[in-house]
């Protein structure tokens, strides 16, 4: 990929007042975009599946989001708002099952108002009335480590759905009603680790699903834990200068073999978040230095020294992936990446996309670009005459190159 990338090209105008600042009360009477091989049309997202091939597999996100943003009050009455990004030093699964305490990386609001004094607050489980403290132990690289201590013998996972709320995205200008507790959460939400909603899998409903079923359409789903970074604006004039968010994955073993057995079919990658999955899933499959040292940790740029090289297909790396697996007697594949896709980017996994509309110069309008060329600005241009909802809570599109 070439090395300079201006970020002045994926800029455009998005008014506040096309902003979804909430959802439609039914998920799927949203608009749905429709890009094919070049022509612009739309629809209603209830009949997505009308774009579907019976020959298509859908990949689809099935995180969960947690009530992260959890609210304090100090002894003089000044509000302090800790945002809990991600467990300090171990993963998820594994931080929402302690009980007593456990640390986390955390953004925290008001922070100048809070210096030593340990925080408090009470909740209440099952009718009883419990008391949870938050103190700051150390500073990570973009937020401070803050530990949790609780009584009540309850799981981490109980005491921040007491005490949390939805943490809606910052371009949401109100604070989250009780609503949005199932509104920004998919369907097929499942394993709790996201701070974000993988927010194209939010316009599916059962009887989407169900559709989908009664069409012989196959869908699996993979995890990544969206990260509060898939906000985090691009502030460098050159893209490549910019540091990509890293978020946590774990693909099984069903999902592998799944998507091998539908190798040939028509891959759909339902929002930005199983797109940028599947594909690390295919460079660890096939990158020399990955599976051999248990390494699945994949960086933002090192994949672009091996585009112009001659690459095996995707059966390859699922085939290389499963054999590890069976070799390791694993169930899962527990990673990280920060893939930064971007123009020059030659996707291995996705044939088809559905998305939402996403920020001006950000990463994910990256991605899109990435896919569509230049008609990423045609199909911008679209949505805003057209009066297309933006953003999270807003529309979505299917693309089809």
């Amino acid at each position: 990929m070439k090395k300079q990338i201006d970020l002045k090209e994926y800029e455009y105008e998005l008014p506040d007042d096309r902003i979804a600042q909430f959802p439609l009360t039914d998920r799927s009477s949203s608009k749905l975009l429709i890009y094919k091989n070049g022509n612009i049309s739309e629809n209603k997202f209830s009949n997505v599946c009308d774009y579907i091939a019976n020959d298509s597999f859908l990949i689809f996100n099935n995180t969960k989001v947690i009530n992260a943003r959890m609210f304090f009050k100090k002894a003089t009455g000044a509000k302090i708002e800790i945002f809990c990004l991600e467990p300090f030093a171990m993963g998820v699964e594994k931080a929402f099952a302690l009980q007593n305490e456990c640390e986390w990386n955390c953004i925290v609001g008001n922070a100048s108002k809070w210096r030593e004094e340990v925080l408090e607050k009470r909740f209440t489980i099952d009718g009883k009335e419990h008391k949870l403290s938050a103190g700051k132990t150390g500073i990570g690289e973009d937020n401070l480590i803050i530990k949790f201590k609780w009584d009540g013998g309850h799981s981490f996972s109980e005491v921040m759905n007491a005490t949390g709320s939805t943490p809606l995205p910052p371009y949401i200008k109100r604070k989250a009603e009780e609503s949005d507790e199932e509104q920004y959460q998919t369907v097929f939400a499942e394993v709790e680790g996201s701070v974000a909603a993988p927010t194209a899998g939010l316009h599916f409903t059962d009887e989407i699903l169900s559709q989908l079923k009664k069409r012989n359409i196959d869908f699996d789903f993979l995890t990544l834990n969206v990260g509060a970074g898939t906000f985090k604006p691009m502030k460098t004039e050159n893209v490549y200068e910019h540091r990509m968010h890293k978020e946590s994955f774990s693909v099984t073993k069903r999902f592998i073999q799944n998507l091998l057995n539908n190798e040939v079919k028509t891959r759909v990658a339902v929002g930005t978040t199983s797109v940028r999955t599947a594909e690390s899933l295919y460079w660890l499959g096939i990158l020399p230095d990955k599976i051999s040292k248990d390494n699945f940790e994949l960086e933002q740029w090192e994949i672009y020294d091996y585009m112009n090289n001659e690459l095996p297909g995707i059966r390859t790396a699922l085939e290389n992936l499963i054999e590890y697996m069976d070799k390791n007697n694993l169930h899962t594949i527990e990673g990280t990446t920060s893939l930064m896709i971007a123009p020059g980017y030659d996707f291995k996994v996705t044939d088809i996309m559905i998305t939402n509309f996403h920020l001006p110069s950000s990463t994910l309008l990256l991605l899109v670009s990435a896919y569509l060329g230049k008609d990423w600005k045609r199909v911008y241009d679209y949505a805003l005459k057209n009066e297309f909802r933006f953003l999270s809570y807003g529309d979505s599109s299917i693309l089809i190159r």
